[in-house]
Parts: structure tokens; C-alpha cells; sequence
């Protein structure tokens, strides 16, 4: 999209092969953006007239400099932080590993953080923000970390809850690389405690979700929180 332009399009799609279909990936996201949303551009001046409309009723007076383009500007940001939606975890490819021992071969955990986030609140609309940490036992597969940080962006940029990302990337990892366990922890603060209602401006929220091994052993989670910097947490899994 540009100024002139309100249409909103994703990247062209190019025919990537996942298992044994082909599926469009883009060079640049690949699942990540899969599915680009379409707005037209009548679609985006009416969402941008009602916005001014709302906007002025509030109090903000439209028309300035400064304030014109404001309706504009708060949807393509609405736009851009709930972009998780054009993505599909499913196409998510994994790694082998050099683990042939059988259902009881384990490598060491893997644990990637802490890993920025951003998300909006989906009964405030307001932004909750924080940290995630990602642990697995491998099994037969890995993933490459830096797709461990786009699974966490593509569950967070959307409309959510913070104990549904948590399950999420539980659930994900999972489907994808069947470990021996997954560990997900996850702190964030949410503005809609702190803007609104008690206003409470010191606290944030921390979800965990075990699945596997760590649900079973309370050594192996307090080991991950130790991994995590959480040394506070460890005996609390």
C-alpha cells in the first residue's frame, strides 16, 4: 500500500514444495505470509472514514497537520501488528537430526530467548508486550532458531491472549517436530491493566505450558528456567 493506493496485497507467491503438494511460499516470508489479507481500496476509505469519525468524537481534533492522516495511519498500524493472520504454521519444514536411536534417543534441550513479542489484547484491543522463551527435547528433527522466533511473531501478531499463544506454540511444535518435550514460558505486560481499569503498573504475567517430558519432570523444568535466566522460577515448574 501506498499513500495513493490504499489496496492492501501481500508479496506474489511463488509454488514451494512441503511434503508432497505444492503450496504458495513467498521468497521473503515463506509460511509466514501465506495468505495475504485483501482489503479494496473502498473497503479501506470507508474503515478510514469511520475512524475519523470515531477519532473526532473522542476528542481528537482531525484536520491539522498533524492530524489528518491520523485515521490513515492508526489502520495500516492495525494492519501491520495483527499480520500473524497471513501466516500458516502448518507449513512449517523441519530438520532431521542425527538422533537414529530409537523412541528413547534424546538430545540435549533447546531453548531459544528471550524472544521479543508484541500482540493486541483481543478484549481491549490494547497491546500486551514481553518475552518468550521456547525450549524442546529434539526426537528425529529440529528447527532452525530463527524460525522459532517467526512462530512466536506469528501467533503474537494478532487479536490473542497470552495463555493462547503460550498453547499455540506448544501445540505447533508439537504437530511439527513430534520432541520428546516442549517448554514454553512466556512474561508480558499488558496495557489493558494499566491504562484502564485498576491501573496497575508494576505487574506483568507469566504463563508456562509443558508438554512431554517437561510435564513429567520437575528437575528437567527447573533446569529450562535456569536455561532461561529465570533462576527465581526454577523450583516453582
Amino acid at each position: 500500500m501506498n499513500d495513493q493506493s490504499p489496496q492492501i496485497n501481500g508479496p506474489p507467491p511463488v509454488t514451494g514444495l512441503v511434503g508432497e503438494r505444492l503450496v504458495p511460499i513467498t521468497d521473503e516470508a515463506e509460511w509466514a505470509a501465506v495468505s495475504p489479507r485483501q482489503i479494496t481500496p473502498e473497503e479501506w476509505q470507508r474503515f478510514e472514514d469511520y475512524l475519523k469519525e470515531i477519532f473526532e468524537a473522542l476528542g481528537l481534533a482531525i484536520g491539522s497537520a498533524a492530524t489528518a492522516d491520523t485515521p490513515r495511519r492508526f489502520l495500516r498500524a492495525l494492519f501491520d501488528a495483527t499480520s500473524g493472520y497471513e501466516g500458516d504454521e502448518k507449513l512449517v519444514t523441519a530438520f532431521e537430526t542425527e538422533c537414529h536411536g530409537g523412541p528413547d534417543c534424546q538430545i540435549s534441550q533447546i531453548v531459544e530467548g528471550p524472544i521479543p513479542f508484541f500482540s493486541l489484547c483481543e478484549h481491549h484491543s490494547l497491546p500486551f508486550f514481553g518475552k518468550a522463551y521456547v525450549g524442546y527435547i529434539a526426537h528425529e528433527h529440529v528447527l532452525g532458531l530463527s524460525k522459532l522466533t517467526r512462530l512466536v511473531r506469528l501467533f503474537a501478531r494478532r487479536f490473542s491472549m497470552q495463555e493462547r499463544i503460550g498453547r499455540q506454540l506448544a501445540e505447533s511444535l508439537q504437530q511439527i517436530l513430534q520432541p520428546h518435550g516442549v517448554a514454553i514460558h512466556l512474561e508480558a505486560v499488558h496495557l489493558c491493566t494499566q491504562m484502564r481499569g485498576v491501573r496497575e503498573i508494576e505487574s506483568s504475567t507469566r504463563t508456562t505450558h509443558w508438554r512431554g517430558t517437561y510435564d513429567e519432570d520437575p528437575h528437567l523444568r527447573a533446569a529450562f528456567f535456569t536455561l532461561c535466566g529465570q533462576r527465581g522460577l526454577a523450583g516453582h515448574g
